[in-house]
């Protein structure tokens, strides 16, 4: 309900997001519920339009930012060019703007390359195969955050797949 509410804003309320986080944080129960409900909007986000999409990703941007919920939620997404749709690409690129604009670049990149938890960012950074690796690449650094990717690039550099 906290989430549908969110959705139907006109513009993304900090409110929402505060209310979802402190809920998580007092018991486990609704943590484990958002992270749910995370995998079903992402899955389900091509359904949604702009706005209740931006307003959905902001929001499950706070609970990630504020370590409400896992990022364990992130092993949902596969970014290449097949497994996503428009609205996904719209839903994580809002999500990530979120992410940075709350923890800043050096802390999110921190997280992202955390030897504990890169098991969940396999999908975000797929190194499968050249074309899905270079979509990867391509993506962050048009919603201008190429700078996450410098693993990817060394990665791509050292295989010879140029």
């Amino acid at each position: 309900m906290i989430i549908e509410c969110c959705s139907q804003e006109r513009t993304y309320e900090k409110f929402f997001g505060l209310i979802g986080e402190r809920l998580a944080k007092i018991n486990s129960i609704w943590a484990k519920s958002f992270e749910q409900c995370f995998v079903q909007y992402y899955e389900t986000i091509h359904r949604y339009e702009t706005n209740r999409l931006r307003n959905v990703s902001k929001y499950f941007g706070h609970l990630l930012a504020s370590d409400a919920i896992s990022w364990e939620v992130f092993s949902v997404i596969k970014l290449t060019e097949d497994d996503t749709t428009s609205s996904s690409r719209i839903f994580v690129k809002i999500l990530f703007e979120e992410l940075s604009g709350t923890l800043g670049i050096p802390k999110l990149k921190m997280r992202l390359n955390d030897e504990t938890m890169i098991e969940f960012f396999q999908g975000l950074f797929p190194k499968d195969n050249p074309r899905n690796i270079r979509f990867a690449i391509n993506y962050f650094t048009s919603i201008g955050l190429g700078q996450l990717t410098e693993g990817l690039r060394e990665y791509l550099a050292v295989r010879n797949f140029m």
